[in-house]
């Protein structure tokens, strides 16, 4: 079952106004997080949902799990994007997209995730087994 299409603005079932916003053609709810794309450090989700910061659905009224739908992997120059949708478990409405990549530059493994719900974050880890930013000069 697909869930119904969102406009830049929609009316819940309460009657109270709420607002949404298109990201690359997905609407993303604002109403239903506590913070938009909350600061979450080195902490980079391939999948799953930061519940902490759902308030609950704004069409609903219901705070549940998220479904996770349209989940896509894709392969670009050597980097992998990982997205997907949380959805509402009750009702199906959209409330974020969610964006993961990871990459391979020079000695580092790069790792990225944007997401209205999950917030942003960027993580740099080294492949070698003694990390040279963390190596002291013995001269």
């Amino acid at each position: 079952m697909r869930p119904p299409s969102l406009n830049s603005r929609e009316l819940s079932s309460s009657r109270k106004r709420w607002s949404t916003f298109p990201v690359k053609g997905v609407a993303m709810c604002v109403d239903c997080v506590e913070k938009e794309y909350p600061n979450r450090g080195t902490i980079c989700l391939e999948n799953g949902s930061f519940l902490l910061n759902f308030t609950g659905c704004a069409v609903c009224n219901k705070r549940d799990f998220m479904l996770i739908t349209n989940k896509s992997l894709k392969e670009e120059d050597g980097e992998e994007i990982v997205t997907y949708d949380h959805l509402c478990k009750n009702c199906h409405h959209v409330v974020a997209r969610h964006e993961y990549t990871f990459s391979i530059m020079d000695e580092f493994q790069e790792y990225t995730m944007l997401c209205l719900l999950c917030g942003k974050a960027e993580d740099t880890i080294s492949i070698l087994p003694d990390d040279p930013r963390q190596m002291t000069l013995l001269f």
